[in-house]
């Protein structure tokens, strides 16, 4: 549940939901997060979730930081359609050219490889935010016989589509980028479109998240 709301700069305030990460305290943030954008209160420029705190910047000229939490405390929360908790299926090609850290994942967690990508693929995933770099979502929770803090030495290069795991979350590169996560396998979707102007990304907070194993043919068929 909302905990506070506090400033955050000159225009914006943010929302906490406590410290805990979960599901069941994101999906507080996500329900207010959806809410809000229905809402579409006069003032708003942004809305930003994370975990378990909501970020909402606002225009000083149209409304007040006061005025704003009254607003935010008062709201009534309408349940959220279970249409919008959409699944995502997205493949993820696991060859060696892919999978950068399988090794290193095996050795360290002292587990086969194999043993490694079932236990992945055999879980459904929670969208518990996006950012970082545009559209990235933050998936959670791995199982936890494959969690794995990040790489000593964060690579300079990530290569677009990659997914990595790091700890009880899961991610997928949208562009390429420095990054210490452990890398798994990558996948040919556009998570992020920028030339999609309505609907640049395919996951949102809240939505679930499938993966399917393709091999390299297939993995290539979808850039044709």
């Amino acid at each position: 549940m909302l905990k506070n709301i506090s400033n955050l700069g000159d225009a914006a305030l943010y929302c906490d939901f406590g410290n805990e990460i979960n599901k069941e305290t994101n999906s507080h943030v996500i329900k207010y997060f959806k809410n809000l954008q229905k809402l579409n209160l006069k003032g708003i420029t942004n809305i930003t979730p994370s975990y378990n705190k909501l970020i909402i910047s606002y225009d000083l000229s149209i409304v007040k930081f006061k005025d704003l939490k009254e607003k935010i405390k008062s709201l009534k929360l309408n349940k959220i359609e279970s249409k919008e908790k959409k699944i995502v299926k997205i493949p993820i090609c696991i060859n060696n050219e892919f999978s950068l850290d399988l090794n290193r994942l095996s050795e360290k967690l002292k587990i086969e490889k194999e043993q490694i990508i079932k236990s992945f693929l055999n879980k459904e995933y929670f969208c518990y935010m996006t950012g970082f770099i545009a559209g990235m979502p933050f998936l959670g929770d791995i199982n936890s016989n494959i969690r794995l803090n990040r790489l000593e030495t964060p690579r300079v290069k990530v290569p677009k589509g990659s997914v990595g795991i790091t700890e009880q979350f899961c991610n997928i590169y949208t562009f390429e980028s420095p990054g210490g996560w452990n890398i798994i396998g990558n996948t040919p979707i556009k998570i992020f479109d920028k030339s999609n102007e309505k609907n640049p990304v395919i996951i949102n907070p809240g939505d679930r998240v499938i993966f399917y194993e393709i091999n390299k043919d297939q993995y290539l068929e979808f850039n044709e």
